[in-house]
């Protein structure tokens, strides 16, 4: 088995997903009965980096191309509107 950098954090809300530099490599949403809306910011109060909307009812997959989405402070969830649970898989 080769080894790998990639962790994961399963969130149900807004906050950390990451401590310190890193960059987001996919995310996996599930949207409950309404459209959602995720943000994810460069730290708490940060600019915002990523805006997604969702179709509700669906579990979503979002594969971030080429080394990611590089975020200098920590990834974090600013908005997960109608978001049941988010997997952030980062590195």
């Amino acid at each position: 088995m080769a080894n790998s950098d990639v962790r994961a954090k399963r969130l149900t809300g807004a906050g950390a997903a990451s401590t310190g530099r890193a960059r987001l490599r996919q995310i996996q949403a599930l949207i409950g009965g309404s459209a959602g809306r995720l943000t994810l910011t460069d730290g708490n109060g940060g600019a915002t980096i990523l805006d997604l909307d969702f179709t509700q009812d669906q579990t979503h997959s979002v594969n971030i191309p080429d080394e990611g989405v590089l975020f200098t402070s920590d990834i974090h969830v600013g908005t997960a509107t109608n978001v049941t649970a988010l997997t952030i898989f980062y590195s």
